[in-house]
């Protein structure tokens, strides 16, 4: 018991502590976290701050401290939404570009190789991948994250992702149930619809959900995604339809349900954490991720929900026992994950190496690009921030000189000294979509027919014809590469 805790349960708070993995700051466990750990804490969740130091060195810290195999989860989809590479992006291109290829045998290895890197600095549950089909036009949150518009096209590729994360002794979680590639809203900012009725639901979205769960996925994550003729105006995450009804009876999941962050406006605008926490538990979902900027007071608010609505007959201690029997469920099969030879999975460097390949396999080109370029000048058209991603490394300025701007920050009248820059020289537009290029992008077109464009985003812009075009499917680090050297930038 805690002075922040008075009077708390303590049976009912252990099957709370078992069913969390709150965030923490900083590159080293703090000892609130720890002491948690000691007491039958699930575990915790990295994000980008926690990775930036020895992460190994703090896997471990955290494994000390744990009487059993601890819940060690991070976001690490490779392509645009890294936490491990953040810096210096990712050395893989994402699910966009890895559905453009279509060789699901390259998917699997991608992501044996991310689950590899996992691995080795301890981390065994990669919240990934999206099972999301991507509507034309649709979620601009999901964008490149997802595989492609075709649901048979994803849940191959879903399936092949699961193999080579679980192959490598991570646990794969597919998400947003029900599927977040039809919403018109970003779950981090607002409650989410999902586009359509129940039949398309079933069409489009479900499939890939399908074919994770018979492909043995460890986990699956509901959205914050509401779904009218199913969850009301709840989001499924909160919605015991959609947990219970849908995922667990007619899909027939029996794995751990991992919540979205909780602090995400969809679910946290609504109720606040701590009374999200406890709908969520209710409608069925087994483990809690509480969100990156949430901290210890949040942590003993959302036990207190737990073991307060149990006490209040709110929430049952059967369904709360039950979300922890799974938690130990999942805590076990990570515990035996661990234990198994690793010795066949890839290095970093041969890791690397095969998301170059998947990159390069993946890019499109159209138009009349030029074999070789003049003193090139590569503009960067920054796009507005997608939450998941955050404002990641990306771009061309290790192989060529490139200016950033910002439509959004005032830099759409730089097309007059952007053209007078690049007189005489080769034009480079990078650009990853959102309203707000648009404009200068056509207005730099409009002045020099003849530069080429590079989408790296989900390509759902149509350049003019004869425009000398590169699509990447993506942002990564191995997507500018392979970009790079079709343009003889590297």
């Amino acid at each position: 018991m805690t002075s922040l805790e008075p009077g708390i349960d303590p049976g009912l708070a252990a099957l709370a502590d078992a069913i969390l993995i709150p965030p923490f700051p900083g590159t080293t466990p703090p000892p609130w976290i720890l002491r948690a750990l000691e007491r039958g804490l699930a575990g915790v969740t990295l994000f980008g701050p926690n990775v930036v130091g020895d992460t190994a060195a703090l896997s471990a810290a955290l494994r000390s401290a744990a009487a059993v195999e601890p819940v060690i989860a991070i976001d690490e989809e490779g392509g645009d939404v890294t936490r491990v590479a953040y810096e210096e992006g990712s050395p893989y291109p994402g699910n966009a570009a890895l559905g453009a290829a279509d060789d699901v045998a390259l998917t699997r290895e991608v992501y044996a190789a991310i689950g590899g890197d996992l691995a080795r600095l301890g981390i065994n549950l990669n919240l990934a991948p999206c099972a999301d089909v991507l509507v034309p036009g649709g979620s601009a949150v999901v964008g490149t994250r997802s595989f492609g518009s075709d649901p048979d096209l994803v849940a191959r590729h879903v399936t092949a992702a699961v193999a080579g994360l679980q192959g490598a002794r991570v646990a794969a979680c597919a998400k947003h149930f029900p599927g977040h590639g039809s919403t018109a809203s970003d779950s981090h900012l607002a409650l989410a619809t999902v586009a359509g009725t129940m039949a398309d639901l079933r069409a489009r979205d479900l499939p890939p959900f399908t074919a994770a769960i018979a492909g043995g996925t460890v986990a699956v994550m509901p959205g914050h995604l509401r779904v009218p003729e199913l969850t009301g105006e709840l989001p499924a995450t909160l919605s015991s339809a959609a947990v219970s009804g849908l995922l667990r009876g007619e899909l027939g999941f029996d794995g751990a349900v991992i919540c979205d962050a909780l602090e995400m406006k969809a679910a946290s605008g609504l109720f606040g954490i701590p009374e999200a926490a406890v709908l969520a538990v209710r409608a069925g979902v087994d483990l809690l991720c509480l969100g990156r900027d949430t901290d210890e007071a949040m942590y003993h608010a959302v036990r207190s929900a737990l073991t307060d609505a149990v006490a209040s007959g709110r929430l049952t201690g059967d369904r709360l026992a039950e979300a922890a029997d799974r938690v130990a469920a999942l805590r076990a099969w990570l515990a035996t994950a661990r234990e198994l030879d690793g010795s066949g999975a890839r290095d970093a460097a041969a890791g690397a190496e095969i998301g170059l390949v998947a990159a390069r396999r993946a890019l499109r080109r159209s138009g009349p690009i030029p074999g070789s370029l003049v003193d090139p000048l590569v503009i960067e058209v920054e796009p507005e921030e997608n939450i998941a991603a955050g404002r990641f490394t990306w771009g061309f300025a290790r192989w060529a000189q490139a200016r950033r701007v910002d439509p959004a920050a005032g830099d759409g009248a730089a097309a007059g000294s952007i053209i007078v820059a690049a007189e005489g020289r080769s034009l480079v537009l990078a650009v990853r979509h959102g309203s707000g290029a648009l404009p200068l992008v056509n207005e730099l077109l409009a002045a020099r027919p003849d530069a080429i464009v590079v989408d790296m985003g989900a390509p759902a812009w149509t350049p003019p014809p004869g425009t000398a075009y590169l699509a990447t499917y993506g942002a990564s680090r191995a997507c500018a590469q392979a970009a790079a050297e079709a343009l003889g930038l590297a």
